[in-house]
C-alpha cells in the first residue's frame, strides 16, 4: 500500500548506499575548513592519528570552555564607567532656589504655633516629619473654628517674599537682575524663589569666576519661627539644580547664616546610566507634569496619584490638576495617606523594578562653599549710610551669596556596556580561529553535515519500524473467489 511505496521511495532516492555514505564522510573530513580533522582521518600511522585526535579534542575543549566563559560574562551584564572632562567656551547657568529659614510673619496670626503645626502636615509630603500628640487637641480646635482657612493663601501672603526690601542687590554676569526674574515656588520652607526657572532666558556664562551675586535682608524683626518646634536658625537656604527640575532641599540645601558672605564654586556633572539589565534606568518612562524625568519629580507624581485616589483631592504642594485639599482633608486623610505610602513602600526610588528608577541622564552641580564674615568696619559704615540701618541690624539680617563656575568645563560620567554583541561575536570568532581555524563558514559546514546525518538516521529508523497491520484492506487480507477456485484446482 501507501506505506510500502514510501519505503521504496526512501530506499531508492533518499537513503544512499553504505559505500556512498562512507565516501561522503571521507570527503567531508578532507574538505572541511575545521583544521586537524583530515589529519585524524587520512593519517596512516596509528600513533600519529591518536596524537592528532588528542590535539583536536583538546583544542575543541578549550574553545568550548572559552566560549562558555564569554557567554557567562556577557549575561552577567557587566559595565564600565568612563569619566571625560569637556572644556567649552560658554556653559549654561543652573537654576538656584532661595528660601528664608524664617517661614512666616510673627504678626500674621495670634496663634502662630498652630500655623507651624499645619505647615508641618502640609510639608510632610516633601519632607518626613511627625506631629506630637500633645498638639492634636489644639489643632482640632483651630480647624473647627477656621474651616475656610487656606494654608496656601496664608503662606503666599504672609510668608517670605522677594521684593526690593528683601533683595537689596542682584547682579548676574555684570547685569542687574530684579525680583521679577525669580519664579515663586512652594517647598518645605514655604515661599521660595527660583532664579533661571525653566531656563527661560537660556542664561550662559562665558567666563569663570563670575556669576550670580545677591544680597538678602532676612528681616528678622518681621519674620520669626517657632523655637519650641525646632525652628531656631536665621538666614538663607538655597539649592542649585537643573532648570527643568523642581528644587529638592531634603539633604541637598546649602545654608548661609546672617552676617555671612558665602562663596559658592560650582561644577557641572552629567551622569549617563545604562538601561536595565546593564544599569538601573528605564528610558521609556515619561512624566506627566515635568519636561524631563527625575526621581524626585516621579516620586512627587506618584504620591499625587495615590493621594488623589484615596482622598479625592490634590495637595497644592504636589504637581497635578485635581481639586485642592482643604485643611480638614489634609489633617484627616492626606497626612495619614503619606504615612501609609512611606510604610508600605508604594512609591519607591532607585532600582529598575521600583516605582521611580534612576534617570538615564542626570545633571548635578557639585559645590564648594567657603564662608567669611560679612562686612568690615568700612563696609559697615558704607552699608549703614546706604541702607539707613545700624551696623547691628546689618550683622543680624544681611546675607551675601556669590555663585559662580569653578571653570568653563563639565564632567561626563558615563556608564557603558563592558561587552557588546559585536564584541562577544568577535571574541567567539577569535577563539574558534585561534584553536580550531574555524569560521562562520565552518559552522555552516558542520551544521550541514550534522543535519544530513540526522536525516539519514531518521530514514533508517523509519525503515526499521514495524509494518502497519493490513487487516483493514479486504483485497489483501481476504482471498477472492477466483483465488479460492485456483487454489482448489492446484490441490
Amino acid at each position: 500500500g501507501i506505506l510500502e511505496k514510501i519505503r521504496l521511495c526512501l530506499i531508492k532516492k533518499l537513503l544512499p548506499h553504505l559505500e556512498d555514505r562512507r565516501r561522503y564522510h571521507e570527503e567531508f573530513a578532507s574538505s572541511t575548513s575545521f583544521h586537524g580533522v583530515h589529519n585524524v582521518v587520512h593519517t596512516q600511522s596509528k600513533a600519529r592519528r591518536v596524537l592528532w585526535l588528542l590535539i583536536v579534542a583538546g583544542c575543541l575543549a578549550i574553545v568550548i570552555w572559552q566560549i562558555c566563559s564569554r557567554f557567562i560574562y556577557y549575561f552577567s551584564w557587566p559595565t564600565t564607567t568612563t569619566v571625560v572632562v569637556q572644556y567649552v567656551e560658554n556653559i549654561k547657568f543652573p537654576a538656584v532656589t532661595f528660601c528664608n529659614l524664617n517661614r512666616f510673619q510673627a504678626h500674621a496670626v495670634s496663634n502662630l504655633k498652630v500655623i507651624f503645626l499645619i505647615w508641618n502636615i502640609v510639608s510632610a509630603i516633601l519632607k518626613k516629619s511627625a506631629m506630637e500628640d500633645k498638639y492634636s487637641q489644639e489643632l482640632n480646635d483651630f480647624l473647627l473654628g477656621n474651616q475656610n482657612f487656606s494654608i496656601k493663601e496664608f503662606t503666599r501672603k504672609n510668608g517670605f517674599y522677594l521684593n526690593s526690601s528683601t533683595l537689596l542687590e542682584c547682579d548676574f554676569f555684570g547685569k542687574p537682575c530684579y525680583p521679577q526674574d525669580f519664579e515663586h515656588v512652594f517647598t518645605e520652607y514655604g515661599n521660595c524663589f527660583t532664579f533661571n526657572h525653566n531656563d527661560l532666558s537660556a542664561r550662559r556664562v562665558s567666563l569663570s569666576g563670575r556669576g550670580l551675586h545677591l544680597l538678602f535682608d532676612v528681616q528678622q524683626d518681621k519674620f520669626t519661627d517657632e523655637p519650641t518646634l525646632g525652628y531656631t536658625d536665621a538666614g538663607i537656604t538655597f539649592v542649585i539644580h537643573s532648570p527643568q527640575e523642581l528644587p529638592r532641599f531634603d539633604g541637598l540645601g546649602l545654608l548661609t547664616s546672617v552676617g555671612t558672605h558665602a562663596h559658592v564654586a560650582i561644577r557641572q556633572l552629567k551622569s549617563i546610566i545604562q538601561e536595565y539589565p546593564w544599569g538601573e534606568c528605564k528610558p521609556d518612562i515619561k512624566l506627566q507634569y515635568h519636561k524631563i524625568y527625575s526621581t524626585n519629580g516621579c516620586l512627587l507624581e506618584c504620591k499625587a496619584r495615590y493621594i488623589q485616589d484615596w482622598c479625592g483631592c490634590l495637595p497644592f504642594i504636589l504637581p497635578g490638576n485635581g481639586t485642592e485639599c482643604d485643611l480638614l482633608k489634609f489633617y484627616k486623610c492626606v497626612y495619614p495617606a503619606v504615612y501609609d505610602i512611606e510604610i508600605k513602600g508604594l512609591c519607591t526610588v532607585g532600582t529598575h523594578n521600583s516605582t521611580c528608577p534612576a534617570p538615564c541622564e542626570e545633571t548635578d552641580y557639585p559645590t564648594t562653599v567657603t564662608y567669611s564674615n560679612f562686612g568690615g568696619e568700612k563696609a559697615m559704615k558704607y552699608f549703614s549710610t546706604k541702607l539707613k540701618k545700624s551696623p547691628e541690624y546689618i550683622r543680624q539680617n544681611l546675607v551675601r551669596i556669590e555663585i559662580k563656575y569653578h571653570d568653563l568645563s563639565y564632567k561626563i560620567t558615563q556608564q557603558q556596556k563592558a561587552l557588546t554583541i559585536s564584541e562577544l561575536l568577535s571574541e567567539v570568532g577569535g577563539q574558534l580561529g585561534l584553536f580550531c581555524g574555524a569560521s562562520m563558514i565552518t559552522i555552516i559546514e558542520l551544521l550541514e553535515y550534522i543535519f544530513t546525518n540526522f536525516c539519514w538516521m531518521c530514514i533508517f529508523l523509519l525503515l526499521k519500524a514495524p509494518e502497519m497491520p493490513q487487516w483493514n484492506n479486504p483485497s489483501q487480507n481476504q482471498p477472492t473467489h477466483n483465488e479460492k477456485k485456483r487454489g482448489i484446482q492446484e490441490c
